[in-house]
């Protein structure tokens, strides 16, 4: 293989590994840029937010008892006063589910 054709793959390659990247967003991340608006950093309301859209925080019983699948539906069809979030992946809608659930149990 000459210097150059190694040079070109190398480059592709780099192309992948980064595209591939920015696919694989951390449920962190995800809830940061889509969630936290209304659900709070820590998924705890804001109390006129919870009031006027009915958002409870993530450790309440009623979410609590909301299994995996439920939720993920909630985030990709939307409920209530809650528009569905367009765009992404089963693998980033359930990363974004997982980590809403972390924050319940702080």
């Amino acid at each position: 293989m000459t210097k150059s054709m190694r040079s070109i793959v190398v480059l592709a390659a780099t192309f992948v590994v980064a595209g591939a990247m920015c696919f694989a967003q951390s449920g962190e991340a995800l809830y940061q840029a889509h969630c936290q608006s209304c659900h709070g950093p820590k998924g705890v309301p804001n109390p006129g937010i919870a009031k006027i859209l009915g958002v409870m925080p993530a450790n309440s019983p009623a979410m609590k008892k909301l299994t995996e699948a439920e939720m993920m539906a909630v985030v990709k069809n939307g409920k209530g006063k809650m528009h569905p979030i367009h765009g992404l992946s089963d693998a980033q809608v359930k990363a974004v589910v997982l980590y809403f659930r972390s924050l319940g149990k702080k």
